[in-house]
This record gives C-alpha cells, structure tokens and sequence, in this order.
C-alpha cells in the first residue's frame, strides 16, 4: 500500500528544516564535535592523534610540520578573513554602522568578555599555569548560538535574533583584539616591519582603486607568511587582508558582500567543520572524577555559563534602565535573559584560545575543551529551555520591554 506523500513530507520536515535554516551550521558543528569525542575515544584513536599531530613527511613551511598547525595556522585564516569582512560590512553599512545601533551590542559585547574572565581568575585564582586561559570563556560561538535559535523557529523574536548575531559579531573582534594583544610571543621586529609594509601595500591597493580579488588573494598569502614568522598569530593576517578589502568596485557593484557570501559557506561548513573535528577530541580514557573537576574545566565552564549571562544580561538591564540605549523590540525580558544564557556556548574561538594559552601542554588543552563543550552544552540547553518556555508563538505579541 502506498504512503501518503503528504505524510511523509511532514514527517521529514523537522529534520529538514534543521539543515536549510540558520540551525544548519550550528547542527553541523555538533555532530562534528560528537564524532571527534567517539573518535578520540576508540578504536581510531591512535589513528586520529597520528593524522592531526604526527609530523608531515614534507611540508612547504618547516614551522608548520603536522596537519593540526596547518589547520589551527593556515586554514583558520581564511574563517578569520570571514570574519574581517563581516565586521567590515557591519561597521559601514549594517548593524553597527551608527552610534545608537552599536552601543547595546557594543556594551554587551564588552560586559560578555569581562566578566567571563573574571569568573575564570575567581575560580583558578592566581595559578600561574592556568591564568594565561582568562579569555578562554570570553567569546560566544556565532554558528552554535543561532543554531539553537534555529531549532526555535519563528517563536524568537526577529529583534533577538539580531541582536544575538551582533553581539557575536562584537565579540569576534574582541577576541581577535585579544589574540593579537595577549597571546603573541617572541615578536620577531624584520618580519612584524614585513608585515606592516605588505599591509600598507593592502590599503594602498584600495585607496588606488584595484579592485581584482585575485590580486588581492595574492597579496594576502604574502602577509600571511609575514604575519607567521612575526610571532603575531597567522591568523591575524586574515583580518587585516579583509579589512583592506573594497566595499565597491568602480563599477558601482558589489566587491566586499559578494566575497563575503561566497567564501561565508566555505567556512562555515568546511574550515570550522575541520578545525571543530581537529580539535574537539578528547581521549577521556583514564581521566579520573578529580580531573573532570579539576579548576580549569570548572573555571571555563563557569565562566561560559555564569559569566556570560551574568555580563550581557546585567549590562542591557543597567543601560536600558538608565536610558543609555534600547532593548532590542518587541522581546521581553524572559526572552532576554535566554539569549543572553545562549551567549555561554563556546566553541570555535574558545577552542582557539585554548591553544594559544596551553600550547605547551596537552593535559591542559584536554582539560579546556572538557571546560569548553560541557560549558557549551549546559548554556545550550538552558538557553534553549528558557526560550522554548518564554518565547510566544509568532501570532502572538510579547509585552515590550519598558525602562
């Protein structure tokens, strides 16, 4: 007997929607986590340790000598070249291209850092080995977060949702501020002077009018190699290369936007994928209580889950009471405070941090990411829980939020 087409249809839409709406990225991002931790605790495990962190037979850079460096050194430049354009567009002609429009993110944003790293030292106190982690909870995983709104459909509201991908926004810059202010070492001035003279090659490229991405992609691969052997971390030349990226080309069309949605998958479900796979894997095998509970974990976890919701949502209520800037419309205060908690899910940045911080450490690195994905995980749920609870169904008007 055949099925009712119509019944299947819907019976699959729920799982289709997951991958063709703004929860795809997120989605993936959690299977690919999943599948590192039963990898790294398996069978495989010796093959994915040996595939990541054993020494490649040949390589065109000896500084880059295995397969995660080329990952976490090379490949993520072009997430962070994302990134640059994305901040680039948001600060000329989006949501933080004026003064009112980016002083609740902004504020948000900064309390969403401060007080993550402060709940971090609070917990790890003045441990010399751990401290370098303080800006480890400090950022807020775009594709994780608005994944979770995602699976809520159309019940937050569209102000929110704004709103989240804003402060996501803010936070990336503050984060990559942070790396280049706080996790670099061993400057090496001939490279770092190289490095400022392609760059200024970069702004004069723009300034002239060249508006050929190839020729800017060439450029580019230089000041990555510059910004390498510098000591400033490769992945900075991203943001830089992006930053000096035209928004028009002299034809009036679109060079920068165009760019961003073309390259914008690619790392989304590629570069981040393979980074999140490269290093979400911890070999759990041995790890006693005491270690799950040891202060590095605890201190991220907390960090994620406290901090951030304690940061953005006691910043937004102070300036919205005090008449410094506006909540975002048409939300109430309980869904609020739920994206504000979805502020705590960590991943990609985190990861990252971690292993600037803890270079010279695996255990630690493995602690971290335990810290990362349980933090993660726990602001996912109870940001989703809120939400699901508090939000109101589309046809419904939620009461405003007032001074």
């Amino acid at each position: 007997m055949a099925q009712n087409p119509s019944i299947l249809r819907r019976a699959v839409a729920p799982v289709r929607a997951l991958f063709v709406s703004d929860a795809s990225a997120g989605i993936l991002l959690i299977l690919v986590a999943a599948s590192a931790m039963l990898v790294a605790n398996s069978n495989l495990a010796g093959a994915y340790e040996e595939l990541f962190y054993g020494e490649l037979p040949w390589t065109p850079i000896a500084k880059l000598d295995d397969l995660h460096l080329w990952i976490n050194d090379g490949l993520m430049a072009i997430f962070f070249f994302v990134v640059g354009l994305e901040v680039k567009r948001e600060l000329i002609s989006g949501q933080l291209a004026s003064p009112e429009q980016r002083r609740l993110p902004v504020l948000a944003a900064a309390a969403g850092m401060a007080v993550p790293a402060l709940v971090y030292i609070s917990v790890v106190g003045m441990d010399s080995a751990l401290v370098r982690g303080w800006a480890i909870p400090a950022a807020t995983d775009i594709a994780f977060a608005m994944g979770v709104c995602g699976l809520l459909g159309s019940r937050v509201p569209a102000s929110l949702r704004l709103f989240l991908l804003t402060v996501a926004i803010v936070d990336d810059i503050g984060a990559v501020l942070v790396i280049a202010a706080f996790y670099t070492a061993n400057l090496k001035m001939m490279w770092l002077l190289v490095s400022i003279v392609v760059f200024g090659v970069m702004v004069g490229m723009n300034r002239f009018g060249v508006d050929r991405i190839w020729a800017y992609v060439l450029v580019a691969l230089v000041l990555w190699v510059a910004v390498l052997f510098s000591g400033v971390h490769a992945t900075i030349a991203g943001v830089l290369a992006a930053l000096t990226i035209p928004m028009k080309r002299r034809d009036g069309h679109s060079l920068l936007e165009k760019l961003e949605h073309r390259l914008a998958p690619w790392s989304a479900y590629l570069v981040v994928p393979v980074f999140g796979f490269a290093n979400a894997g911890v070999n759990l095998s041995g790890m006693t209580m005491d270690e799950f509970l040891a202060p590095l974990p605890l201190a991220i976890a907390a960090g994620l889950v406290v901090g951030k919701q304690l940061g953005i949502f006691g910043i937004i209520v102070a300036a919205v009471k005090l008449g410094i800037a506006k909540a975002p419309e048409r939300a109430s205060w309980a869904e609020i405070y739920g994206v504000c908690v979805l502020c705590g899910i960590g991943f990609t940045m985190s990861l990252f941090i971690s292993g600037l911080a803890f270079s010279d450490s695996r255990m630690l690195i493995d602690e971290a990411k335990i810290g990362i994905l349980g933090g993660s995980v726990i602001s996912a749920i109870l940001g989703y829980t809120v939400l699901r609870f508090t939000t109101t169904h589309p046809e419904k008007t939620p009461e405003p939020v007032t001074p």
